[in-house]
């Protein structure tokens, strides 16, 4: 008999099947590292067809059709909706262990109530059953689906947050949502002093403050900063290959504005001073806003020539990236504390050889009074599969702290991609069990309950400051 995404798939003891059906699977959600659309959850969106839901703006599934060998107009190009689904599910049986696979089919269970293998034979059967129920699925409806009561966006400084604002507006919303400032292309786009120059006009035309140097930049950012704490937002979030392992420098930061500004593509020491200014401001203001500072560390990015001139930027085509993490990221942490401004502060790394240095050096900073101050943050990227939960999981409780661990994340931009909670609340329960039955942990139903209710939900509501809105 078929165990094929069974109700107590993971799940190997029955302590970890009780801990998953009775306490974690009916924990809300607080997802606070997203790529949805504000907009999208404004408006209500309805979605045209299971294309468009589905493969539209998904890099996971582009990667894993160009590994395939479809053609770039199947997976990003103009093709019919269906040619792209047809290509799609003519991939899905090449993931053999992938969390592709895993995603897919509990996406298709969970929301359409569809239990078969998608491939080319069921393509079209699934395409006409998903697409006849599609109209009532909308996105504050899936997200209600999923039980979802916090969702944090990624936004530019430059951006307008209206659908923020309208989202705060309507009543009765069983949701919250608030946005999350995401500075990068301050420094991401030193190479490129055009776009730089468009990014920073209107960021000043947002803030009211024309960008001439770098005391603007940050007085334009700083501004956005409040603007978005004014809509609730509770963290910035921060994309660098690693924290740069030099001092601060402002003249030379300042060399960086001046050079984009000029036509120049700024230098690296210029752009890793500029980085660790950004960052610095950023660390700052989460201090004094009593807010969360969140690092993702160690990717590369874009680097397909081919695709990075065929589409540009964050297209799917990145990889992991092998520098040095501690020595910039400990002068980092340690200069804040110093300082004694150190935040709240969450560590994401995308290269998995990097664990145990990421829980080590979240453990070696504190402060009296706040649980975890700094968090090795949810596997991300890279790591958000089953084997990579279960490391990360394991390298976190034996040099960490598991039971202050902040959860999952979806770091998506489909509301389908909340079953991702799911698969994590099934590990975390099947480590859990495992422990109780190997005589490492007593099988205490109580404590083992609320270690596992406040690692789904409870430690990231209270870490992020958004546990009024958590039941």
């Amino acid at each position: 008999m078929s165990r094929f995404l069974d109700d107590d798939f993971l799940l190997s003891t029955d302590t970890a099947r009780s801990l998953f059906h009775d306490v974690a699977a009916v924990q809300p959600i607080v997802d606070l590292h997203t790529h949805l659309r504000a907009e999208d959850i404004a408006t209500d969106r309805h979605y045209l067809d299971l294309s468009e839901l589905w493969l539209a703006e998904d890099h996971y599934k582009w990667r894993a059709m160009r590994l395939a060998g479809v053609d770039e107009q199947l997976i990003t190009g103009n093709a019919e909706p269906w040619d792209k689904f047809q290509a799609w599910a003519a991939t899905v049986p090449r993931l053999v262990g992938s969390p592709l696979y895993v995603w897919t089919h509990l996406e298709l269970r969970r929301v359409f109530g569809i239990d078969l293998p998608l491939s080319l034979l069921t393509a079209a059967e699934i395409w006409a059953e998903a697409n006849r129920q599609l109209p009532r699925w909308t996105t504050r409806r899936l997200l209600e689906h999923f039980g979802v009561r916090v969702v944090a966006t990624t936004d530019d400084p430059g951006d307008d947050l209206a659908a923020h604002g309208r989202i705060r507006e309507q009543a009765g919303a069983s949701l919250s949502v608030v946005p999350t400032l995401r500075p990068d292309n301050a420094h991401r786009l030193l190479d490129d002093p055009p776009a730089w120059c468009t990014w920073a006009d209107r960021l000043a035309a947002r803030c009211g403050v024309a960008v001439e140097d770098l005391a603007s930049l940050e007085a334009a950012l700083v501004g956005s900063y409040q603007r978005f704490a004014g809509l609730g937002c509770r963290a910035s979030d921060h994309g660098v290959t690693c924290v740069p392992e030099v001092p601060a420098d402002r003249r030379l930061a300042g060399a960086a504005v001046r050079a984009v500004l000029q036509g120049r593509a700024a230098t690296a020491e210029e752009r890793a001073a500029l980085e660790v200014e950004v960052l610095s401001l950023a660390a700052q203001l989460a201090y004094e806003h009593d807010a969360v500072l969140q690092l993702h560390l160690g990717a590369r990015r874009d680097v397909s020539p081919r695709l990075g001139a065929a589409l540009g930027r964050d297209a799917g085509a990145d990889a992991i990236d092998d520098v040095r993490q501690a020595p910039g990221l400990a002068r980092f942490l340690g200069g804040l504390e110093t300082q004694v401004r150190l935040p709240r502060t969450v560590l994401y790394n995308a290269n998995p050889a990097d664990n145990a240095l990421f829980a080590a050096m979240a453990g070696a900073f504190s402060r009296p009074g706040v649980a975890s101050l700094v968090q090795w943050g949810p596997p991300w990227w890279f790591n958000d599969h089953e084997e990579g939960l279960r490391r990360q999981l394991a390298d976190l409780a034996q040099i960490g702290q598991l039971g202050g661990f902040v959860g999952m994340v979806t770091d998506s931009r489909s509301p389908l991609s909340m079953t991702r909670h799911e698969l994590f609340r099934r590990v975390l329960c099947d480590i859990v069990g495992t422990h109780v039955q190997m005589g490492r942990i007593p099988a205490d139903r109580p404590w083992l309950s609320a270690v596992v209710r406040d690692v789904c939900t409870a430690n990231a509501a209270r870490f992020f400051g958004v546990a009024e809105v958590v039941p």
